[in-house]
C-alpha cells in the first residue's frame, strides 16, 4: 500500500473517524491540518484531477461560510478555486490522497473500500 495523506480537520467529526480508523488499522499516514497548512491553487486542482470531479463538487455548501460569501451561482472555476485558498474551510473534508488517487472519505463506513482502492 502507497503512504496517505489525510487532508484532516481537528474539529470534524468525520475527520476524526477517518483518521482513527487508519490508526487502529495501522494504515502508514501523514495528517496535513489544511486549515493551519492550506494547500494551493495548484494543490486543490492536483486534487480535484485524482478525485475527478468539479470544482463544485469539492466545496462544502453546507458550510456558513459558503452562504455568508453569496457563492452558491458562481460558476468561474478560478474564482471557486481562490475562495477554497483563501478560505480552506469550504473544501471538504476529509480527503485521502496518495501519488495516484485522492477520495472524499464521507461518510466514514466508506473508508475501508477506500482503502482498498489504494
Amino acid at each position: 500500500m502507497k503512504k496517505i495523506i489525510i487532508w484532516h480537520n481537528n474539529s470534524c467529526s468525520k475527520s476524526n473517524s477517518a483518521k482513527r480508523f487508519l490508526e487502529d488499522n495501522g494504515i502508514e499516514f501523514d495528517v496535513r491540518n489544511y486549515l493551519e497548512n492550506p494547500p494551493s491553487k495548484d494543490e486543490i486542482k492536483e486534487v480535484l484531477k485524482k478525485l475527478n470531479i468539479s470544482v463544485k463538487e469539492l466545496i462544502r455548501d453546507s458550510e456558513k461560510l459558503y452562504i455568508d460569501l453569496n457563492i452558491k451561482n458562481v460558476e468561474d472555476e478560478n474564482i471557486l478555486l481562490n475562495f477554497m485558498v483563501e478560505n480552506p474551510i469550504l473544501i471538504q473534508r476529509p480527503i485521502l490522497i496518495s501519488n495516484e488517487k485522492a477520495y472524499i472519505a464521507r461518510p466514514p463506513k466508506k473508508i475501508e473500500d477506500i482503502i482498498n482502492e489504494f
